[in-house]
């Protein structure tokens, strides 16, 4: 275990975090030059098209350091845009630290912040990386000013990089083996693993990603699903290098994917606990915090025969999208659909895509709304989705509206704008 660091990059959009995980792959040789290519842990088309990263990315590097001792890196690149951060929360999980890179032309901006917290919350050690070092525009010496004053570190601590000439790269694998702490766990304790991504795989069921706690999993073990209390058999274990490598076992500290065969996609629940059916833990490792959908919009079938389909695309999805939250709702225009509850625009706009090129789902989005709740002189509540729910104005008490409570950090020269703009939209 002494020899394993888990991380993660955290950023904000463009700060070249997919860039700079290109360079680690290629300095250490984790990818051949004939396999490489640019965003390469992006691997579906969206993100390509988009030059966003949708997905958490994990991925095993083995590094050689300068000691001469052989170190396994498991690094998990992460979104940067703020419709993707509970991909960030539950890659953090996985991790005992991360590298925040920083853009040396841009500074701080707001996931910069968000993802820190974050990071700063699941107590883990933070590496500082000033990015894009050999830009024109680099403001070094400014942005090193913005790091100190937002974590408090020495000047000496900051590492610069640029990610597309390589410059630092070394650098930055020997702070990930200095700086971040090696996994803690007790090999011989009963099986303890978290559940932080799954996929769905046509072929052979679905896919597990997880870290092991304590304890080791060994292919062909008989193991548990501790929230649904189902058992399964281990058919597969291994690590996840750029393509899945079959492993006998993987120990305390590892990162890695289990196949079992499952098929029924509410069997998996991302932060779940896996422990072994014969050796049970007793102790859950706590997941994470329930998302909190701030857009909602309905999702309906162009086709009302294909309401069963689409609701087992939705299904499959959800699992490697554990931020889509949906239930059922009927209009009397569209028919059955579903109500779909998004972290954002963005968000709103990929899951859509993405019913459409890898389920072939041809759906109708409704207008992108939230949730009102009417009081009624009675004291019922009910909850109102869209106007023609509204109760009678005669029997109605008073009406809820949702509300943000927001923290806005600026610059000064923006602050004119920022108070016209919240003024514009009914902020007090």
């Amino acid at each position: 275990m002494k020899n394993i660091r888990n991380f993660c990059i955290i950023a904000h959009i463009d700060h070249g975090k997919s860039t700079l995980a290109d360079r680690l792959l290629q300095s250490t040789g984790t990818i051949s030059d004939r396999d490489m290519m640019d965003q390469v842990l992006d691997d579906m088309d969206l993100e390509r098209e988009k030059g966003i990263t949708i997905k958490s990315h994990a991925i095993q590097i083995n590094y050689k350091h300068t000691d001469g001792q052989e170190y396994i890196l498991n690094l998990i690149d992460t979104p940067g845009h703020v419709d993707f951060s509970y991909e960030v929360s539950r890659a953090l999980a996985a991790c005992e630290g991360c590298l925040l890179l920083v853009d040396a032309t841009q500074g701080i901006q707001a996931q910069t912040i968000s993802n820190l917290y974050l990071a700063i919350e699941n107590n883990l050690e933070i590496i500082p990386v000033v990015n894009k070092i050999d830009m024109a525009g680099a403001m070094i010496e400014e942005v090193e000013d913005q790091i100190i004053e937002l974590i408090g570190c020495k000047r000496e601590d900051i590492l610069h990089a640029s990610g597309r000439t390589g410059l630092g790269v070394e650098a930055i694998l020997d702070a990930i083996v200095n700086r971040i702490p090696a996994p803690t766990g007790k090999p011989d304790a009963p099986l303890q693993a978290l559940i932080f991504d799954s996929m769905f795989n046509p072929f052979r069921g679905i896919i597990v990603y997880f870290r092991v706690r304590n304890g080791s999993i060994k292919k062909g073990d008989k193991v548990k699903f501790v929230s649904t209390d189902q058992e399964y058999d281990a058919d597969e274990v291994g690590i996840l290098k750029l393509k899945m490598t079959e492993k006998k076992e993987l120990k305390c500290g590892d990162v890695g994917y289990l196949i079992t065969g499952i098929k029924n996609a509410k069997e998996v629940k991302v932060g779940d606990t896996i422990t072994l059916a014969a050796n049970p833990t007793q102790e859950i490792i706590q997941g994470f915090e329930e998302v909190k959908p701030m857009v909602f919009a309905g999702i309906f079938p162009v086709n009302t025969d294909d309401f069963e389909e689409l609701r087992d695309c939705m299904d499959k999805l959800q699992l490697n999208d554990a931020s889509l939250t949906y239930e059922l709702e009927t209009s009397q225009a569209l028919g059955f659909g579903f109500r779909c509850g998004f972290l954002g625009l963005l968000h709103m706009e990929i899951i859509q895509e993405r019913l459409e090129r890898e389920f072939n789902q041809t759906v109708i989005t409704t207008v992108p709304n939230v949730s009102f709740i009417a009081y009624t002189t009675k004291g019922e509540k009910v909850i109102v989705n869209n106007p023609t729910e509204f109760p009678d104005p005669v029997k109605t008490d008073h009406i809820d509206e949702p509300f943000i409570r927001a923290q806005i950090i600026s610059k000064p020269e923006y602050i004119g704008n920022i108070m016209t703009l919240c003024l514009g939209k009914r902020a007090y």
